[in-house]
């Protein structure tokens, strides 16, 4: 296998310093031990409770790109805190990434509270897919109804027959535009999150988004 180590501390402080330093060693013990290739070792001093880390887009790309297959890390805190540790994990889980820690000494078992909280995540997901799929049905059927013809579509003319239209969380996509993202950072996100979508993509998607919400609110 291979793997990303990734170690964090939240403070400047000396002994957060040396705190650094073992976890990587430690890791890096682990990973020969158990045979493990370490392409990456990220460290941060940044705390847990956020999720916008330089380190942990890194680590997500290099997971998006298949670069690696398992994240070798002291404990579930280090990645991090609160609703911040659910949603990587979530994304981790996602991606088919396996997570090893120095604290269970083996691969990371979720507590069970953790466990159902992101099988619920799961199920939101899912009907939040379903919901705004079916928005996209209803205002094509209804613009089609009002002589709209779908063949004319000139922001589809230089795709290829027959591809698959890319399936992303426009909820995501909105939130992150509303606190003032670009989309090419938006798009750098969603492939953190496992979508391999590009700029473009997205702000094509966001646009179709708006005028649906436009006619909804007209009509």
């Amino acid at each position: 296998m291979k793997a990303v180590i990734y170690c964090r501390v939240s403070t400047e402080k000396d002994e957060q310093a040396s705190s650094i330093e073992r976890q990587r060693e430690e890791l890096i013990s682990l990973a020969a031990s158990s045979n493990i290739e370490v392409i990456d070792i990220i460290e941060e001093k940044q705390s847990g409770y956020e999720i916008e880390r330089p380190g942990i887009f890194r680590m997500l790309d290099i997971f998006t790109a298949h670069e690696a297959d398992c994240l070798l890390i002291q404990d579930e805190t280090r990645l991090g805190r609160g609703n911040t540790k659910i949603a990587l994990f979530h994304h981790l889980q996602k991606l088919e990434v396996k997570v090893y820690t120095l604290s269970q000494h083996g691969e990371f078992q979720l507590s069970e509270s953790d466990g159902m909280v992101l099988q619920i995540v799961g199920i939101v997901e899912e009907y939040q897919r379903k919901i705004h799929n079916m928005k996209i049905k209803r205002g094509m059927r209804r613009a089609i109804e009002a002589g709209y013809d779908p063949s004319k579509n000139l922001s589809n003319q230089q795709a290829a027959p027959g591809r698959e239209r890319i399936d992303f969380p426009i909820q995501e996509v909105i939130r992150l535009r509303n606190n003032k993202l670009t989309f090419q950072e938006i798009s750098s996100v969603l492939r953190g999150m496992g979508f391999n979508v590009s700029k473009a993509t997205v702000h094509r998607r966001y646009q179709e988004y708006l005028s649906l919400e436009s006619e909804d609110a007209s009509g």
